[in-house]
């Protein structure tokens, strides 16, 4: 269980870094390396990928919790770890469509995601 979360890390991690540099596509580095305070928004699939890299890192956070927990026990649930692979797809899933701007396909994967996430919670107790 503990590898799937590894493995959304480095997912995460390389959002990230397609973040940050779609980002450097918009500004130069002056503003980039400033505090960011007059840095307008972006927009287009800079701005989608920074909100699925904000996204990301909330899911990490929800996922982590039942991830550990159950790496604990002696065995897993029936399920776990089709729930943390499900988990782990959809969200790799979730930054590629919300990148490249699939509103409706975001959702469902969104949905997926968090779907797996409640039922790891569910197989935690």
């Amino acid at each position: 269980m503990t590898h799937v979360l590894a493995l959304y890390g480095i997912v995460v991690l390389v959002t990230i870094l397609v973040q940050v540099s779609a980002a450097a596509q918009k500004f130069d580095l002056s503003q980039l390396a400033g505090n960011r305070e007059s840095l307008p928004s972006l927009t287009g699939a800079a701005g989608r990928l920074d909100r699925a890299q904000a996204n990301s890192v909330v899911a990490m956070a929800l996922f982590a919790p039942p991830a550990l927990i159950l790496s604990q026990l002696p065995e897993l649930p029936g399920g776990a770890m089709i729930a943390a692979w499900t988990f782990l797809l959809a969200r790799i899933a979730y930054v590629v469509v919300y990148a490249l701007g699939i509103a409706y396909v975001r959702t469902i994967v969104w949905l997926v995601g968090f779907a797996m996430t409640f039922w790891l919670y569910l197989l935690a107790l």
